[in-house]
């Protein structure tokens, strides 16, 4: 694990690896809160919990820099908790175990964090250095943004002082981000009626597992499987082929990411099992053919397991199962301008059917606000019919690029002039706080870069480590090269 303390530039790969050693899924941030507050006062620097769970530090400018603009740079301290099915890891307790891949650093089965842990990690490497020049500057580490913002939604204004925003959680070196989605969260509920089942049946615990998933803005455009779309197939034919009956559904574990896992329980006459199992196996050939160009792995099967008590009447059973047909799942439109760039996908993430309540999770994403509504219309359509309370929460705007940036032109001139090449500058259909944060800090002059990470949200989570070095020297050069006020 630790081997990548020495990987360059060492002052970001040792903060990072001792990120990886505290356990920080979204929604349990207290001990890297204090790890975070620990660190800046080893390092002389201020820092503090704001109203909104984000941890706020300051440093003052280097002598004879007081006169320049300030920098605010800023990353998230949750990274999502993703991890293989046979693997023992909790995320509450365990460190991260990362290893060398070549070129690349992952974890051990679970996600490697580097969305955003890295980001933090050089925050981290600009707070403790005393040989950077720079004028003021502070770091913004926000809570809890994989699960829906909360952390820059609850952002108090007044408090940061930057003039310029870096956010640090873009993932592509060599691209400047200065456009993103925005999103929706959405969650359906429902009840259904519950029938006795026969003790004459067998049930079969249906398991869908080792595809890719990954994140649902930045992969989405790919065509990777959906766990519960294919589930939904599965399930369709054992019922009508089998006579199979649907007692429990859990398929996906985040919203933001591409399920990669669902299982089900169904029950069905015991002279039926046989078939069932052969149809399954017919599916996974099925599937593998389909997605032979986007998965490497398509495992699907069956296991016989305890008769459950009870099972879905059949009459809800057919409404539930089309409403998971119906609800739209991946890329909806490409930005016309930019036809090489996602516009507006929803994501089925979860679903979750038992005891007599269904939840379904999902996130929508558009960069045009019109779209954003009509995509989550359209998901409330086909799930109102289907007898669903549906809810929208969590809205966050787009981020609109804004092409007369300083910030955004000091770095594209120092990249030119550094690696000898010109920068890409996109719009990312992935969420990024900066909307956020600009909607309370509207005169901000705001620009997301970062090094090269890949599969954020999976198992399958990288970051390519000779991107590091570049990033770090081209966060240094800006920093000494930030105008006056």
């Amino acid at each position: 694990m630790s081997e990548i303390k020495n990987l360059k530039p060492e002052s970001i790969w040792r903060n990072f690896y001792n990120l990886t050693c505290v356990p920080r899924p979204s929604g349990h941030l207290e001990k890297v809160k204090t790890f975070l507050l620990d660190f800046a006062k080893e390092v002389g620097v201020e820092a503090f919990i704001d109203e909104g769970n984000n941890v706020v530090m300051r440093k003052p400018a280097s002598p004879g820099m007081e006169n320049r603009k300030t920098v605010t740079m800023q990353a998230h301290m949750d990274m999502v908790p993703q991890k293989s099915p046979d693997s023992n890891h909790n995320f509450e307790t365990d460190p991260i175990e990362t290893w060398i891949d070549n070129e690349w650093v992952r974890a051990k089965n679970t996600t490697l964090g580097a969305d955003n842990g890295i980001g933090v990690a050089a925050i981290m490497a600009v707070m403790e250095d005393k040989t950077l020049k720079h004028g003021p500057i502070e770091g913004l580490i926000t809570a809890d943004e994989e699960t829906g913002m909360y952390g820059a939604n609850d952002l108090p204004t007044g408090q940061l002082k930057g003039d310029i925003l870096f956010n640090l959680d873009s993932e592509t070196w060599g691209c400047f981000v200065v456009g993103s989605a925005g999103g929706v969260d959405v969650t359906a509920t429902r009840t259904y009626k519950e029938v006795t089942v026969d003790k004459a049946r067998v049930a079969l615990k249906v398991t869908i597992k080792g595809l890719k998933g990954g994140h649902s803005g930045l992969e989405i455009h790919e065509g990777r499987a959906n766990a519960n779309k294919l589930m939904v197939r599965v399930v369709t034919r054992l019922v009508d082929e089998c006579k199979a009956e649907l007692s429990i559904w859990h398929g996906g574990n985040m919203r933001n990411a591409i399920p990669y896992k669902a299982e089900t329980v169904v029950t069905l006459p015991a002279e039926n099992e046989t078939k069932a199992c052969a149809i399954i196996d017919e599916m996974k050939q099925l599937f593998e053919t389909e997605y032979r160009f986007v998965e490497n792995v398509v495992e699907l099967f069956a296991e016989k397991t305890a008769l459950p008590e009870k099972q879905m009447d059949a009459t809800d059973r057919d409404v539930v199962m089309k409403a998971i047909y119906g609800c739209h799942n991946g890329v909806l439109r490409m930005i016309p301008a930019i036809p090489t760039v996602v516009e507006t996908s929803s994501n089925l993430a979860i679903i979750d059917i038992e005891g007599g309540n269904i939840k379904f999770l999902m996130l929508a994403r558009s960069s045009s606000e019109s779209m954003k509504a009509y995509i989550c219309d359209t998901l409330k359509g086909t799930l109102t019919l289907g007898g669903f309370d549906v809810k929208l929460s969590g809205d966050y705007p787009g981020w609109d690029p804004n092409t007369d940036s300083e910030a955004l032109n000091l770095l594209k001139e120092l990249y030119q002039e550094m690696f000898n090449e010109e920068p890409i500058v996109k719009v990312d259909h992935a969420g990024l706080e900066c909307s956020i944060i600009l909607s309370k800090y509207p005169n901000m002059d705001v620009v997301s870069l970062g090094p090269t990470i890949r599969s954020p949200h999976s198992t399958s989570e990288r970051c390519l480590h000779a991107t590091v070095v570049p990033f770090w020297e081209l966060l240094k050069r800006a920093l000494e090269e930030v105008p006056q006020k």
